[in-house]
């Protein structure tokens, strides 16, 4: 019997997860459907019970739900509660279970498809939100050398870096407390490229051989990425690998099978949807 899976998001029309996970489903022959729905912004766990009760086994999760899914789920997996935030649910014999994917969809992507260990390097999180909180965690497992979380409110930041502190090396600071630093790898999880703009970094950020992550997607050269290359960053990259590497750990996760990542990657940078 065909299994029920989908993403719940407001908006959702523009989700890429149908697409890859259609793909998966092709790839490794499991019999499912997966559709995109959405849920109304003040009834998202009624959206979520009467998929459930309709016979849906599993549910990705985007924006704005995540943190609303992570209060929703009565068990957690460490990373979920690390990241304070859900972005897949499976339907368990013990109820619903919450997991968080995300960072681990961020580390196969460096470390498998760009080839840039994360261990022994200088890494720079730009922003203190939900998509930085969500890779903190594992970012931190993998030991780099020291891993810096710079944002415009310098607060929001030092207090971040306090609640993962016991985690691995790790301290917030302002963009202007960057001047002097270089690292090897840099990630710009703030939303300032959707609105076409730069978080305010000093120049001199970007070591030899780094590299620039944008973990916004389908965007072109956003102006981090085209200030990082005027910056002497030896690879670029944006967050498509990211996002199909964390549904395929979804999909591992709902159905045991782990997709291959390459091909679906390769499938939507060379498509336009």
């Amino acid at each position: 019997m065909t299994d029920h899976y989908c993403v719940f998001g407001n908006p959702v029309h523009h989700s890429k997860s149908p697409l890859i996970h259609a793909a998966f489903a092709r790839q490794t022959g499991e019999d499912i459907r997966y559709t995109a729905r959405l849920a109304p912004l003040d009834g998202f766990a009624l959206a979520v019970h009467a998929f459930i009760a309709g016979g849906g086994r599993g549910a990705n999760i985007t924006v704005p739900f995540k943190e609303e899914a992570f209060r929703l789920v009565p068990h957690r997996t460490p990373r979920a509660e690390m990241a304070g935030a859900v972005n897949t649910l499976v339907v368990t014999g013990v109820g619903i279970v919450g997991h968080n994917t995300d960072g681990i969809g961020l580390l196969r992507d460096l470390t498998l498809n760009l080839g840039c260990p994360v261990a022994g390097k200088r890494v720079l999180l730009l922003g203190a939100g939900g998509a930085a909180r969500g890779v903190i965690g594992p970012l931190l497992e993998t030991q780099p050398e020291t891993l810096v979380i710079a944002n415009r409110t310098v607060n929001k930041a030092k207090i971040l870096a306090r609640n993962f502190a016991h985690h691995g090396g790790i301290s917030g600071c302002g963009y202007a407390e960057l001047a002097g630093q270089s690292f090897d790898i840099v990630i710009n999880a703030t939303s300032a490229s959707l609105v076409d703009s730069l978080p305010p970094l000093p120049t001199a950020l970007f070591a030899p051989h780094s590299l620039a992550y944008e973990m916004m997607y389908g965007l072109g050269d956003t102006p981090f990425i085209c200030f990082a290359r005027s910056q002497g960053a030896e690879q670029c990259a944006d967050g498509i690998g990211m996002l199909v590497e964390q549904a395929a750990e979804a999909f591992y996760i709902w159905r045991g099978v782990r997709p291959q990542s390459g091909p679906v990657i390769a499938m939507l940078r060379n498509t336009s949807v």
